[in-house]
């Protein structure tokens, strides 16, 4: 009896994953399947799932399933297609087309930026793979920054949805524009395509700011940086998320165009070029000291980008930087049931602009037919509702509130929808006073700004969390001495990251980039320690 027990438990262990997938039961059990890889989270996967299976078989008369991948966020993602691109090619260069792998090989095939006197081995392999069915094993790239999927289309992962042929009167001004503020929302070559926006803002809990005596609710960035909120910021990586990493973007963007507009006041003589030069520049400084300020407040950076606002609600955290998404949606599920909140969510007025999360059909699909409608059925008009009308309304969501903005214009022209919405007066096509994203100031230092970012306030923070302790403590000169020790940014002057940095980190040599870390974070570490000294009265 007890030989059987055991072996019953032991069949019950292996069995219990098996038993446990129903998803993928039920994707075998469909006419067909979509292979989805996306760093969007449960609720959009359900909803979306439900809503696709749906439309899909009133247009087709078939069954669909979406098997979703889970890998991280957007940067875990394009990491994962690069190692995945990359083993599927040299099985085709080598075992079919009987070609010996190299370096060159290796470098020039998913180099979308290969110069005409680059080695003849990487060109060759450059146009075998832009002209092959070359996959994954993934059909579609759902969610998560521009930045990746520029890079993904650079690479040649990417492929031309035809979307553009089947449904040129949504690719317009009107509907879906290919720039706005500033912001590119779908790619001229028609290889991505922005399927809902994406902003964000501060999360904060109510309760805990008057724990705090803090009785002003944050509304701009420099909020965060309130002495009186050390060890209570919630804060992602940047170098993790490609969506955080766009929020950092637009602190750094607003303070340069507040410093553009202060010198055009002062200065209204000046040359327009130089005007823009100089506030570039003041701008990165001012930026990157109010983001020192704000890391100094951090509790933590972590790798998940939905971990600080569920914090935040539930009081580990006073306040944090979040997809707005996020945001809403927390605030949702902590309601009270008189309708009152603890939980507040605000998008500071001309510090955040509207980017989208795109969505693409990738290289080598093999279910190309479903791949493409499932691409039709996320930008169509149907689709788009799923984005923010409350659950259970018509053409809404069945169980979740989603509270994300549809891509398309025409979602909020359309009146009578307005009372079914999550949000009825968020408006992201007139603000009053948006702010422009300008993609020549901080767009190809992106990587840059995040490691700067990392090794300034994440890699350092226990040394940068002391110093701004101690200078909170000081007084007087001491004080303001200490404040200049702590934000010497010389290492990371917008000349030196825009040179020095941006060469070594284009190299793609990991182990220089590593070195580069290393050294960064030893210069702020060394500034983060003469502040304390400073600030403490140990130092000149």
């Amino acid at each position: 009896m007890k030989r059987a027990l055991i072996i019953f438990t032991l069949v019950a262990l292996v069995a219990l994953p098996f038993a446990l997938r129903p998803k993928a039961d039920a994707a075998r059990r469909t006419d067909d399947t979509v292979v989805v890889i996306t760093p969007h989270n449960e609720a959009i996967r359900h909803e979306y799932a439900l809503g696709f299976a749906a439309w899909y078989q009133r247009r087709t008369g078939r069954t669909v399933s979406i098997d979703w991948r889970i890998v991280g966020g957007t940067s875990e993602i394009a990491r994962f297609l690069e190692g995945e691109f990359s083993a599927a090619f040299e099985l085709e260069w080598v075992r079919r087309r009987g070609r010996p792998w190299s370096a060159e090989v290796a470098a020039g095939f998913q180099n979308g930026r290969l110069r005409p006197d680059a080695p003849a081995a990487g060109r060759e392999a450059r146009a075998a793979f832009l002209a092959s069915e070359v996959g994954c094993g993934i059909d579609v790239f759902f969610g998560g920054g521009t930045y990746d999927f520029e890079r993904a289309a650079q690479a040649g992962w990417l492929v031309e949805t035809g979307l553009t042929r089947l449904r040129p009167d949504w690719f317009t001004p009107a509907v879906i524009p290919e720039r706005f503020a500033g912001e590119t929302y779908r790619d001229s070559g028609g290889r991505w395509v922005g399927a809902v926006l994406s902003s964000y803002g501060i999360i904060f809990n109510r309760d805990s700011l008057r724990r705090l005596g803090v009785t002003r609710e944050p509304a701009q960035w420099a909020d965060l940086a309130d002495p009186r909120l050390v060890g209570e910021v919630a804060l992602a990586d940047p170098t993790k998320s490609g969506s955080v990493a766009k929020a950092f973007e637009n602190i750094i963007q607003q303070q340069m165009q507040l410093r553009l507009e202060e010198l055009a006041r002062a200065n209204p003589g000046e040359a327009p070029a130089a005007r823009e030069q100089r506030a570039v520049r003041e701008g990165w400084l001012a930026a990157m000291g109010l983001l020192q300020r704000i890391g100094a407040n951090s509790r933590y950076f972590t790798d998940s980008s939905q971990k600080p606002p569920i914090d935040v609600a539930s009081g580990n955290c006073a306040a944090g930087l979040c997809i707005d998404f996020y945001g809403r949606q927390q605030q949702e599920a902590v309601r009270r049931r008189d309708r009152t909140e603890r939980v507040g969510y605000v998008s500071p007025a001309g510090g955040s602009v509207a980017s989208v999360d795109p969505i693409a059909l990738l290289r080598g699909t093999r279910n190309r037919v479903a791949a493409e409608a499932f691409l039709e059925y996320v930008l169509s008009p149907e689709g788009q509702l799923l984005w923010n009308l409350r659950p259970g309304t018509a053409g809404g969501p069945q169980r979740f509130a989603l509270r994300r903005l549809p891509v398309r214009r025409d979602f909020y022209r359309d009146e009578a929808l307005r009372p079914l919405r999550s949000d009825p007066d968020d408006a992201p096509y007139g603000q009053a006073t948006p702010l422009v994203y300008r993609q020549e100031w901080t767009g190809r230092i992106f990587r840059e700004m995040a490691l700067i970012i990392r090794v300034m306030c994440q890699d350092t923070h226990a040394e940068l969390r002391a110093a701004w302790t101690a200078i909170q403590a000081a007084e007087g000169e001491r004080k303001a001495k200490a404040l200049a020790a702590l934000q010497d940014l010389s290492a990371v002057t917008y000349d030196r990251t825009t040179g020095v940095i941006r060469e070594r980190m284009n190299a793609r040599n990991r182990v220089d980039e590593a070195k580069l870390a290393r050294e960064l974070g030893d210069a702020f570490r060394e500034n983060y320690r003469r502040a304390e000294a400073i600030a403490r009265g140990d130092g000149s």
